[in-house]
């Protein structure tokens, strides 16, 4: 006698299971520009990698007798898989049941989702497409009474954030928890046209009396009160993309940037750019009239191994660039300010931008980079409306609270109390300066006039005066003058800025492979 009969029931269930929603509400799905749950976790693991669990899980229907008539597969799939021949737990929505709505699955699902990841220290990758809610007004009349909210398991999301890598790709309109899974995460990406992200969607913020008056057109309204250009600007996601297939390549490079859990150290890719790459073009990099911009990712690219920069949060906080990144193969953090944003000035969302991405590098053991020219933090009305210092006080406390590495190159200025938070002056400053360098504790153009009002009301000539006080001011502040007294360690040819990064990245990586012990390959 053999169990065969019973193997037959479970490729039966597996097979309703593939249903999903079923044929109708799937090919709604695809005509809306959208994969299904199912292609879209096997576009993000390697090819026969995704291995499911608990995928016979659903309301199931039985006759009178008990025989079983039909399923509905619970609207949560997850697994274990691999990306880069990495495990992971790789975890979709299926918006095709109830729009992917909690209530219609099994919270027991997501939840073991989540302790999978941190009790095996596996990177989690989440595909949300839906509200992941607990339903709607219509479910309290079947329950029959109503409750006070909570999230199954959400400690166990707050776990994995403390523990593994997690990226979450909004896929589709995501309202209420499908919001908050995106923002729970390490990083996270909209898809232009396909994706949406709010607390209630429009119909509940006209119903509640906000005013939002919304386009006629649903989906226009959608995107009017949370598409890609609010939350890619505002910091809440990080990056967009076209498709949803970008989405799942730039999952995938993040993830390779990064180790498999905290304790452990990133891998060092084979080194395919040599060392001692020496660039002409950075010699006349940074223009002499110091109000002239340049490229500041031109230098990035100058600099970093060829082909390695993984940019980060692009569309705000715009005067500082963070990416990831490779100096001989080894993955690094890099800070950069942009001086054809603001001047390079850091404003409230710059600086926030520039915390979070320090506290990442140092979560994660990365050592960080820092291209600094940063004439200081916003100042003005406005900037102050937007409590500019506290945030910029907040980036500044992150850099001094960073335990990893970190070497900073300033390229050009370096003012006030911005400038300071480019390293820990506490530390071993592992600091190079260019001959662009300029630095102080205010730029020195904004308080000639006033340093030298008397002097200049007695003048004779007063604009004469003036630019004789600039003339004598402009070799003061030649950057040899400070490399005499050792307030900066060595100002070096440009090009050699690279060869000198990748000596930084090598001992970097030596004393953070000696601080996590031995790794299993």
């Amino acid at each position: 006698m053999t169990w065969q009969s019973e193997l037959e029931e479970l490729r039966a269930r597996e097979a309703l299971a593939e249903e999903m929603g079923g044929p109708d509400k799937v090919a709604r799905q695809h005509g809306r520009g959208k994969m299904d749950a199912r292609a879209r976790l096997a576009a993000l693991c390697d090819p026969g990698s995704f291995r499911e669990i608990g995928k016979i899980s659903g309301a199931a229907r039985y006759d009178e007798n008990g025989d079983l008539t039909g399923v509905t597969p619970a609207p949560f799939l997850f697994g274990k898989a691999t990306v880069n021949g990495r495990p992971i737990v790789a975890t979709a929505d299926d918006f095709t049941i109830r729009g992917g709505a909690a209530d219609a699955g099994i919270s027991r699902k997501m939840v073991q989702a989540e302790k999978m990841a941190h009790e095996l220290k596996l990177p989690i990758v989440k595909m949300i497409d839906g509200t992941g809610g607990g339903g709607s007004v219509k479910t309290l009349e079947q329950i029959g009474a109503t409750y006070i909210p909570a999230v199954p398991g959400w400690g166990d999301v707050v776990e994995n954030l403390d523990t593994v890598p997690v990226v979450a790709l909004a896929l589709g309109p995501t309202a209420g928890l499908g919001a908050a899974r995106i923002v729970a995460s390490h990083y996270s990406i909209m898809v232009r046209g396909l994706s949406q992200l709010f607390a209630a969607g429009p119909a509940v913020v006209d119903g509640l009396g906000e005013n939002y008056k919304g386009s006629t057109d649903h989906s226009q309204a959608k995107e009017d009160l949370g598409g890609v250009d609010i939350h890619t600007r505002n910091g809440v996601v990080d990056d967009e993309v076209a498709s949803e297939a970008e989405a799942f390549a730039r999952a995938r490079h993040f993830l390779s940037f990064m180790p498999e859990h905290v304790g452990q150290h990133a891998r060092r890719a084979q080194p395919s750019d040599p060392v001692d790459r020496r660039e002409e073009a950075l010699l006349s990099l940074v223009p002499r009239d110091d109000k002239q911009v340049y490229s500041m990712r031109r230098a990035m690219d100058l600099i970093l191994d060829t082909g390695t920069v993984f940019e980060i949060g692009k569309n705000w906080g715009r005067a500082a660039i963070t990416a990831l990144a490779r100096l001989d193969g080894y993955p690094v953090a890099v800070v950069a300010s942009d001086p054809s944003y603001l001047g390079g000035s850091w404003e409230a969302k710059t600086s926030e931008k520039v915390e979070r991405f320090v506290k990442l590098a140092d979560q994660f053991r990365l050592p960080i980079v820092h291209l600094v020219d940063n004439p200081g933090f916003m100042i003005g009305r406005e900037a102050e409306m937007a409590g500019t210092i506290r945030y910029g006080v907040q980036a500044m406390n992150a850099i001094y609270k960073a335990s990893v590495p970190l070497a900073s190159i300033v390229m050009r200025r370096a003012y006030g109390i911005a400038g300071s938070a480019m390293s820990n002056a506490d530390k071993f400053q592992y600091r190079y300066c260019w001959p662009s360098g300029d630095w102080g504790s205010l730029p020195i153009a904004g308080g000639l006039e006033v340093a030298y009002k008397s002097e200049l009301e007695a003048a004779d000539d007063p604009a004469a005066m003036l630019e004789e006080i600039k003339a004598r001011l402009d070799k003061v502040t030649s950057p040899f003058r400070s490399a005499e007294r050792f307030n900066v360690e060595d100002i070096i040819d440009p090009r050699d800025t690279r060869p000198l990064l990748c000596e930084f990245a090598e001992l970097a990586w030596r004393k953070l492979a000696a601080e996590a012990g031995p790794q299993r390959p």
